[in-house]
């Protein structure tokens, strides 16, 4: 079976774990470690995908206001549109060989969305997906967002975002995603409870390796000093 490194890395940067990616998918590529999942929180931040100018329309409030709040606004080379990431949402970078799993960009992101479906099952909720739309819904409400790429050696780049405990009013500065007639929820919202971030994380490591048939191996970084990278 395939090992998969898990790091819960605390909040951090959204440039410093872009950095931290990139420097890993390049240790992936050249065999140099083992297919790795990322799992963190960020501070407020709206980053725009390759949407680029179309992307760029669907941010509502002028981008020096938010940057003025101490918000970041970056332009990434994810797939997609706009979103927006904070406190209280689970992001998943995994840095994964895709060939190794017989998988397609298209089917690997139907894969990620599988794995946040079985999480929101874990809690009771009817979640599932939306024709033509990427990410996890329940109801007319999304609580997951993915957005990914494949590098030039075939190793995956960006994740998914799941709103746990998210402060939903962030979503009201951007059309989330692109999608105008859809709403955007959270895990606590739905339960009506609070929903610990480290228990939902336990959650996501089970579904993603049940659903990408790999042992999954957690390792905790500590959150106070700088993230150490795999030798």
């Amino acid at each position: 079976m395939k090992h998969c490194q898990v790091h819960t890395l605390g909040t951090i940067g959204y440039a410093e774990a872009w950095a931290l990616q990139k420097q890993l998918a390049a240790q992936r590529a050249a065999g140099q470690i083992d297919d790795t999942l990322l799992l963190l929180e960020h501070p407020h931040t709206y980053t725009f995908g390759s949407r680029g100018r179309r992307a760029h329309e669907h941010l509502l409030v002028p981008r020096d206001e938010l940057e003025a709040a101490g918000i970041a606004v970056l332009d990434v080379d994810r797939g997609g549109d706009v979103t927006y990431h904070g406190p209280g949402q689970i992001v998943g970078y995994p840095i994964l060989r895709l060939a190794e799993y017989n998988l397609d960009a298209v089917e690997y992101m139907r894969s990620l969305e599988s794995m946040l479906i079985a999480v929101c099952e874990s809690y009771g909720l009817a979640a599932g997906r939306v024709r033509h739309l990427t990410g996890v819904w329940v109801g007319e409400q999304k609580l997951a967002a993915i957005g990914t790429k494949v590098d030039v050696n075939g190793v995956t780049l960006h994740g998914f975002a799941l709103n746990v405990t998210t402060d939903l009013d962030y979503f009201t500065k951007i059309v989330p995603c692109g999608i105008r007639n859809k709403g955007v929820g959270s895990l606590a919202g739905l339960l009506g409870r609070d929903v610990p971030l480290d228990e939902v994380i336990d959650r996501v490591v089970a579904a993603f390796g049940q659903v990408f048939d790999v042992e999954m191996i957690v390792e905790q970084a500590p959150q106070a000093a700088p993230v150490e990278l795999p030798a």
